[in-house]
């Protein structure tokens, strides 16, 4: 038995009473079949159990008139939802407005964005106890959606009761933060409050911009706090302050038996342990989250440029050069976000700072840039310069309107809120379909004087395949000692600390929401860029076998995704799912302990 079967092998024995409850049958594609009579079946509109009216009437009274009958506004066409909802097609916060619409409309082969039977529009803890106390009761298929930004599909399903935290979103600071349970115990820390329904544009417009702190988030704008914090969080500036599940301090979440618990290293530390990084919708729905807050640095910034090769050895040189200017020069706090591989053997920099002046930033990529001008095989197509602000204002969309509008694309529907704003280089993901998309976290072993020719080889031959990109952020080696360390009391899989980079290889296309008017998606298209990134990815895993792979950023048709998510953290998660959700009324697609169920979540084999 090799490493990597005895290491599944020992991930299996903590998981045996758990698949011998359930039934969980021996091959994943067994796993698929239809369970016999003694399953437990959830219930679908039509079937006996589904409620009756004057049931869901009783719901809506107890959530104060905030049940909703989601219905696509595709589902009619033509007509005025119709047409303005093609108008928003690009605006991510019309998207997520929509309590039927999600911010990807699909997956190619996979799934397709449709809306819930019903919703509960929460504004309380107290909506959504009532909403998982329902679907309990009734045998639903229970979903939960805050920014509805999962490529996987996991905030939507059809036949389901949706728990929509959307208007759950306000937000409060904190000088001196001690959990519920430790006083005494923990040093009070700056810390914020935000609850579940909030974006990240919410929280850093509130810490940032008007408070001048910081909190690590994402670098999409738009993706949801809390989903961001349970699938373990990584965002542009991680490098230097690590994830957002190592830096949370406490949470709110109502569990299946509709309890709603405050959650912390001293209050059902396994639960606290477990939504940090365990994955969003598996363990309860979190509610509010406490977030540790930092001193903001002077100045956030980003170096930009494009340089290309004038033929493949070229190319394959330019990468081992710049291999080697990455291990000397950007593996440490400062650097983030990534460098991408493209087609016509280009090199695409997008990269941020913290903690440096535009000079500084500038002077550290002087030695790569004289090296490029010693030799004439390559051309500078867009030119490799560093800009500056002052950080308060690296999220403030009035600051960007006014000095630099083409960096950003703002919320233009009247009365929207003046900070709601994105990257321009986002809004390619609004609405999208994917094709495919894979990670993969690449170890910093690799970066070793002896092992970069081999990191570089790899790197080139999967660039002959598929366009990716090495994003540096989202792996934490090169941080600093704390912020691995409370990273390392996180969920997340343990390979990330480990990681110079995550390796992102994908592909879209345009929106194709069920319903929309020329919306149908380029299957074969999507099928044929699959093969691709199959090939580049392997191409990677040829010197990183062993590589884990981001949940919230991954393959929805990953084989070995307990190991590959969570490594040898996925036992102790499964424990802490047979104790606070032992009848599985949270389900997700590859979430933990979901091998128990059909595919669609509805049948739980005997």
């Amino acid at each position: 038995m090799n490493r990597r079967d005895l290491l599944k092998a020992s991930l299996a024995l903590p998981l045996l009473p758990l698949a011998l409850r359930a039934g969980a049958l021996p091959s994943a594609r067994a796993a698929h079949v239809l369970a016999g009579p003694l399953a437990f079946q959830r219930v679908r509109p039509g079937q006996p159990g589904w409620p009756a009216p004057a049931q869901w009437d009783e719901l809506r009274r107890q959530v104060g008139g905030r049940l909703l009958q989601p219905r696509s506004p595709f589902a009619e066409c033509p007509s005025a939802a119709c047409t303005q909802a093609l108008k928003q097609l690009d605006n991510p916060f019309a998207l997520g407005d929509d309590p039927a619409l999600t911010q990807t409309s699909g997956w190619a082969d996979a799934w397709t964005s449709q809306p819930s039977a019903y919703a509960v529009a929460a504004e309380s803890a107290a909506d959504v106890a009532a909403a998982v106390n329902f679907a309990r009761q009734h045998r639903l298929r229970l979903v939960v959606k805050g920014g509805g930004h999962s490529y996987q599909g996991t905030s939507e399903a059809p036949d389901s009761l949706l728990v929509w935290t959307r208007r759950m979103n306000r937000i409060e600071l904190h000088d001196a933060f001690v959990p519920q349970g430790a006083a005494g115990r923990a040093a009070p820390l700056p810390a914020v409050s935000v609850q579940s329904g909030a974006l990240w544009i919410d929280a850093y417009d509130a810490v940032t911009t008007q408070a001048r702190r910081y909190v690590q988030g994402g670098g999409c704008a738009t993706v949801g706090v809390a989903g961001l914090v349970q699938s373990g969080g990584f965002g542009s500036f991680s490098k230097g302050f690590g994830s957002a599940a190592g830096n949370l301090l406490e949470a709110e979440i109502v569990t299946a038996d509709g309890k709603l618990r405050v959650v912390n290293a001293y209050n059902d530390p396994e639960l606290f342990w477990g939504i940090k990084g365990g994955g969003g919708g598996s363990l309860g729905v979190v509610t509010r989250l406490t977030l540790r807050t930092f001193d903001l640095p002077e100045f956030f910034g980003a170096v930009m440029g494009r340089i290309k090769a004038s033929s493949r050895e070229a190319f394959h040189a330019l990468i081992r050069r710049f291999v080697a200017f990455y291990r000397e020069a950007l593996f440490n706090p400062h650097w983030g976000e990534q460098v991408a591989f493209r087609d016509g053997d280009t090199l695409k920099i997008s990269m941020v700072f913290q903690g440096l002046t535009q000079e500084q930033a500038q002077q550290t990529w002087e030695p790569f840039l004289a090296w490029l001008k010693e030799h004439p095989e390559y051309t500078v197509a867009e030119p490799v310069h560093a800009i500056a602000l002052p950080a308060r204002h690296f999220w403030d969309a009035v600051f960007f309107r006014k000095h630099a509008p083409e960096y950003i694309v703002p919320d233009d529907r009247p009365g929207a809120p003046a900070h709601h704003m994105i990257w321009r280089g986002d809004r390619d993901q609004v609405g999208w379909f994917i094709h495919s998309y894979q990670s993969a976290w690449m170890p910093a072993a690799l970066l070793q004087p002896g092992r970069q020719d081999v990191l570089a080889d790899a790197l080139f031959a999967a660039s002959q395949h598929f366009d990716y990109a090495l994003h540096f952020n989202k792996g934490l080696a090169g941080a600093p000692a704390d912020a691995i360390e409370r990273a390392r009391d996180t969920a997340t899989n343990p390979g990330m600390l480990e990681a110079f980079a995550l390796a992102i290889c994908a592909s879209g296309g345009e929106p194709a929401f069920a319903g929309m008017p020329g919306g149908a998606p380029e299957l074969a298209q999507a099928r044929q860029q699959s093969r691709k990134i199959d090939q580049a990815m392997q191409a990677l895993l040829k010197v990183a076998p062993e590589a884990g792979s981001y949940v919230s950023e991954s393959d929805y048709f990953l084989r070995d995704w307990q190991q590959r998510f969570w490594g040898s953290n996925y036992p102790r998660l499964a424990a802490a799912k047979r104790r606070y959700d032992p009848d599985g009324l949270f389900f997700v697609h590859h979430g933990v302990g979901s091998e128990a169920w059909s595919a669609d979540g509805f049948t739980r084999h005997a």
